[in-house]
């Protein structure tokens, strides 16, 4: 089951071979994590959203308000029986037509769903092993900053890291700074000073990050920065740590010789859920 355009059906009916987001990664989106029937961070997801389809000169709808976004949220996960953990994407792409230049710039959109496994944020500290990705980089520009459908980087990266047994990589941008890991936002601990890559470096603009920022600044004797990180910082941190909505935060314990703690990031995961439980 799916919402296509505000209907609940079996199947889209989409055809590929005339699909922008599939032709050209015409296409914006959002990963959203629903739990108990509340959408998480519903507003930053939605202006998150509009301001993507701002940046790449969408149409907006007039009735594309924040109550009709998460409407159509819902109206889906209704269908799934009883699922009190839900993973969503919300993916709005140009209407038909056009090569690279489009002939209309109304948009479309799809919402699929998926059941998570656990509902509150964890993670069992088990070993989590990342490594440089330097095939590709990420462009320090403000298109590198929204959720398209141009993931390549991504993508390479993830094949890189299963292939070579990592966990996960970090990517840097054409400066060679490090701005974040391929699923989510980088944050460095380096004694009582939490970094994290501004976003005018090309990191994802976080929803997630956003929230991390917010907790961390009320933590008494802590300085929180966001400026860039060099590889060559990775390897003198304390603590390095991933964040995104799904997993929440996810500890590195090793990059190349180094291995880190893991004590900051879970003290941060329990402020997370005490503020996802008072949502």
């Amino acid at each position: 089951m799916v919402n296509y355009n505000g209907s609940l059906v079996d199947d889209s009916g989409v055809a590929l071979q005339q699909n922008r987001g599939f032709l050209y990664g015409d296409s914006v989106f959002e990963t959203i994590k629903v739990l108990d029937s509340k959408v998480l961070f519903l507003e930053d997801h939605y202006f998150r959203l509009m301001a993507s389809m701002r940046i790449v000169r969408m149409e907006i709808p007039m009735g594309f308000t924040m109550e009709y976004f998460e409407e159509q949220i819902l109206n889906l996960i209704r269908q799934l029986d009883g699922a009190q953990s839900i993973r969503v994407r919300f993916s709005v792409f140009r209407k038909s037509g056009g090569f690279y230049l489009p002939t209309t710039n109304d948009v479309e959109f799809i919402v699929t769903a998926e059941p998570l496994e656990s509902a509150l944020y964890s993670f069992d500290g088990a070993a989590y092993e990342v490594e440089l990705f330097k095939d590709f980089y990420v462009t320090k520009q403000l298109l590198s900053t929204i959720k398209s459908n141009n993931r390549l980087v991504q993508i390479t990266g993830s094949v890189f890291a299963h292939e070579n047994g990592y966990d996960n990589c970090l990517l840097m941008n054409d400066e060679k700074n490090v701005v974040e890991g391929l699923q989510g936002n980088l944050f460095m601990l380096m004694g009582n000073k939490l970094v994290t890559p501004p976003v005018l470096d090309g990191c994802l603009n976080g929803v997630m990050r956003k929230q991390i920022l917010a907790i961390a600044k009320k933590m008494e004797g802590l300085e929180v920065v966001e400026e860039s990180i060099s590889p060559f910082d990775l390897q003198k941190a304390d603590e390095l740590f991933l964040t995104n909505v799904i997993k929440g935060i996810q500890p590195i314990t090793k990059y190349r010789k180094k291995e880190y703690k893991t004590e900051f990031a879970s003290e941060l995961l329990k402020k997370l859920n005490a503020q996802v439980r008072l949502a």
